[in-house]
Order: C-alpha cells, then sequence, then structure tokens
C-alpha cells in the first residue's frame, strides 16, 4: 500500500509552479502564495504539452525545464488569425488594438484573441496562444500526489 511516489496520468497533485520567458520575464507563479494550486493531470487546469513534464516527478521535487514553443504553448498558426463580424463581438463592448477578450463558442467552450485590427467590416483577432512562438522556463515542485 503506502502513498503514490511519482506522478501519473489521472493523479490529483499539490503543486507549485512558475512560468517565465527565458529573459526572465514571469507570467505566472504561485511560488508566493499562501496555498499551493491543486489540479488534477487531464483536467485542463494545465495545457497537456505542460502536463506531460510532470509524469514522473516525486513529491518534494523541485524541476525546471527549459522548453521550446513546440514543447509547450506551439508555434504560432496563420490559420488561427481570423475576422470576427463585429456584430460577435459583445454588444457595448469597448474593444482596442492589443486588447485580449474571451469569445464564447457554440459548445459552450471560451477561446482567448487578442484584437489584432478594427474595422467596420469585423475584427481582426488572432486565436493563437499569448505564448505561442515563445521559449519558456516551466518551475515546478510537487508537494504531494494524490
Amino acid at each position: 500500500m503506502g502513498s503514490k511516489t511519482d506522478v501519473a496520468w489521472g493523479d490529483t497533485l499539490t503543486l507549485r509552479y512558475a512560468i517565465r520567458l527565458r529573459n526572465g520575464t514571469e507570467i505566472i507563479s504561485n511560488f508566493d502564495e499562501p496555498e499551493a494550486d491543486i489540479l488534477t493531470l487531464g483536467d485542463g487546469t494545465l495545457i497537456q504539452t505542460l502536463e506531460q513534464w510532470l509524469i514522473g516527478i516525486k513529491p518534494g521535487e523541485r524541476h525546471v525545464f527549459l522548453l521550446e514553443p513546440w514543447q509547450a504553448f506551439g508555434s504560432h498558426n496563420d490559420e488561427l488569425i481570423q475576422t470576427v463580424a463585429r456584430e460577435d463581438i459583445p454588444a457595448g463592448m469597448d474593444i482596442s488594438i492589443d486588447q485580449l477578450i474571451e469569445f464564447t463558442l457554440p459548445n459552450g467552450q471560451t477561446l482567448p484573441g487578442r484584437i489584432l485590427d478594427i474595422a467596420p467590416e469585423g475584427v481582426k483577432v488572432d486565436f493563437n496562444h499569448p505564448l505561442s512562438d515563445c521559449p519558456i522556463e516551466f518551475e515546478v515542485e510537487i508537494e504531494s500526489v494524490n
């Protein structure tokens, strides 16, 4: 019996993590928060490309992964830049260039998009992940595995 000794798919983890650009700019971190985050591998809290780096880590271990874009948030895809009809932007919403807004898909899921251009015929939106094309540093410390 005993407790689990390493991370596997479907496990619920208590962990500390940080995502930084390679130049040291911090995107997100919970290392200074009072409570660690709890997530289940595969529940969508972290994207799968980051979750895969947690497999096999033992509780108490701290790792720093230096990841290329294809290992993390992917490469920029021109097909993910689309023109959205003005009527598909929520009425009364003030939008501006470089603004990040969430669009609700027909299935109820949401998708963030960054506004590139605003024109009478439509709004050009980049649906690529904001960190696409960015090599990152992913630091993680597993506190416990359930």
